[in-house]
């Protein structure tokens, strides 16, 4: 499973790359986000703009280090 890693990536550019890779994923597949922070506020845009078509996992929470495993999931 492909790891983006969040801290490599300008502030600008994070949600609209991460949203990329989200949009790269065929249905089932995923990726695990790794970031220096809780990426909470992502959870709340991929909720508004996805709805329930992803899926958001936590791996890992802090202090230093966060992980999610984010799926693209099939929408009925």
């Amino acid at each position: 499973m492909k790891t983006l890693d969040a801290t490599k990536i300008e502030p600008r550019y994070k949600h609209p790359t991460i949203f990329q890779a989200y949009e790269d994923l065929a249905v089932g597949e995923s990726f695990i986000l790794h970031n220096d922070h809780d990426p909470k506020p992502l959870y709340y845009q991929f909720t508004a703009e996805k709805g329930k078509e992803f899926g958001w996992e936590y791996l890992q929470q802090g202090p230093d280090v966060w992980e999610v495993k984010i799926s693209k999931m099939k929408v009925e």
